[in-house]
């Protein structure tokens, strides 16, 4: 028999041989496990081999299980990602695809539209070259009316003149669609002057009576009574220069347009004839004698006659519009309208009466175009005294700015007591 040391030194070397059995099985399994993508063999291994190595204890069952476990989670884990960036991949190859017929399409795009632009330029040039040879057309039937116009019409000096510009102006084609255009541009620029003067030249005007004149109130009815004037005096003269105008271009007119819209695109384009040096003298000689201004003409109007002259053009011109532009006509004692008037800072903004107008507002067929701007105050229609300008004065009387009369002073108590 046997000793117990050989029989435990047999065990050991059985065990030793089992061991590296196991080891050379398991690289065996390694090796096969790699060529199963599908994670088929872990339910092979687990139901057929682990049994079997229980009795070779627990502690190295529950190592080789979570050993082969973990083995294939890992490789559970790789396969998806490959998978995931596989799909990652191809997305990104698709919207470089995308990005790429865009592309294409965008340049596509650009040459169309630039072919486009091209046409259209030709078509312009098309357009300017018919254009010209409408207005050699006009041109040349204009100069043969106005030869045959001489034959039977007179000869007067501003006819004459009138026939020459007529000529000219009529190489240019009239269209309604044109005239409407320029029509609202030249509305528009009249409009914005319009404001301009009461922003700026108005208060211009305020700054050279204050030097002469200590009350506010008397100074902002100056103005108003000159702007209201300066609107008479150009209207007066523009119809009057109408009349001329229509009576002379009726002997030869020829056109599309009207003898009226005719009249007023001559004058339009032909404002020199318009004497605003009398307008202005028409101004300060009605201002001379208007009895609402409480003061005797200390002070010569001529002072503020570059607002007068601003504004004579300016009504002058609106007067060539279709429809013509106007300024609403103020009475002192009337009902504030809102819609028609802002009130002055200087306001009893409880008043609902005018104590008196500082700037006219704007109309066009009775509806407001640009407000204009009162003072109101309470006590509006009160019975006082004032003093009438002298009618016999001389219109033509200028006054140097620091010169006053020999029989008045501008003495401040005298101006705000002679109001009552």
């Amino acid at each position: 028999m046997n000793s117990f040391g050989e029989n435990l030194n047999r065990c050991c070397e059985i065990l030793e041989l089992n061991t590296a059995i196991q080891k050379r099985l398991f690289s065996i399994l390694n090796e096969t496990s790699r060529e199963d993508t599908l994670n088929e063999g872990a339910d092979t291994i687990k139901n057929r081999l682990l049994p079997s190595l229980a009795s070779g204890g627990e502690n190295s069952l529950s190592i080789t299980e979570g050993s082969i476990g973990g083995e294939l989670q890992l490789r559970g884990l790789a396969s998806n990602q490959s998978c995931q960036l596989q799909e990652l991949e191809d997305k990104l190859y698709a919207t470089r695809m995308q990005i790429k017929q865009m592309e294409q399409d965008l340049r596509a795009s650009c040459a169309e539209e630039c072919k486009t632009l091209r046409q259209l330029q030709q078509l312009n040039d098309y357009e300017q070259e018919i254009q010209t040879l409408r207005n050699e057309i006009s041109l040349l039937d204009a100069q043969k009316s106005l030869l045959q116009s001489r034959l039977v019409r007179s000869r007067s000096p501003f006819r004459c003149s009138v026939s020459k510009s007529r000529s000219a102006v009529s190489v240019r084609t009239w269209s309604p669609a044109r005239a409407g255009r320029v029509n609202a541009s030249h509305r528009a620029c009249i409009i914005a002057r319009f404001g301009f003067i009461y922003a700026q030249e108005r208060l211009d005007a305020e700054t050279l009576l204050r030097a002469f004149i200590c009350d506010m109130e008397t100074v902002q009815r100056i103005i108003y009574i000159a702007a209201v004037e300066s609107f008479r005096a150009a209207k007066m003269a523009f119809w009057k220069l109408k009349i001329s105008v229509k009576e002379t271009l009726a002997l030869d007119h020829v056109g599309p347009e009207s003898l009226e819209v005719a009249a007023l695109d001559y004058i339009a384009r032909h404002k020199d004839l318009y004497d605003v040096c009398q307008s202005v003298q028409e101004v300060v000689c009605s201002m001379n004698v208007n009895p609402k201004i409480p003061y005797p003409p200390e002070v010569d109007f001529f002072l503020i006659r570059t607002l007068i002259r601003e504004l004579c053009c300016l009504a002058f011109s609106m007067q060539t519009l279709i429809p013509p532009l106007d300024i609403a006509l103020g009475v002192d004692g009337e009902l504030f309208n809102r819609a028609m008037y802002y009130r002055s800072c200087d306001s009893d903004f409880t008043a609902p009466f005018v104590a008196y107008h500082v700037w006219p507002a704007l109309m066009e067929n009775g509806a407001v175009i640009v407000k204009g701007e009162v003072v109101t105050k309470k006590i509006v229609l009160c019975s006082r005294r004032r003093r009438i300008r002298s009618r016999s004065c001389s219109c033509g009387r200028r006054l140097r700015s620091g010169q006053v009369t020999r029989s008045r002073s501008l003495s401040t108590v005298r101006i705000k007591t002679s109001r009552y």
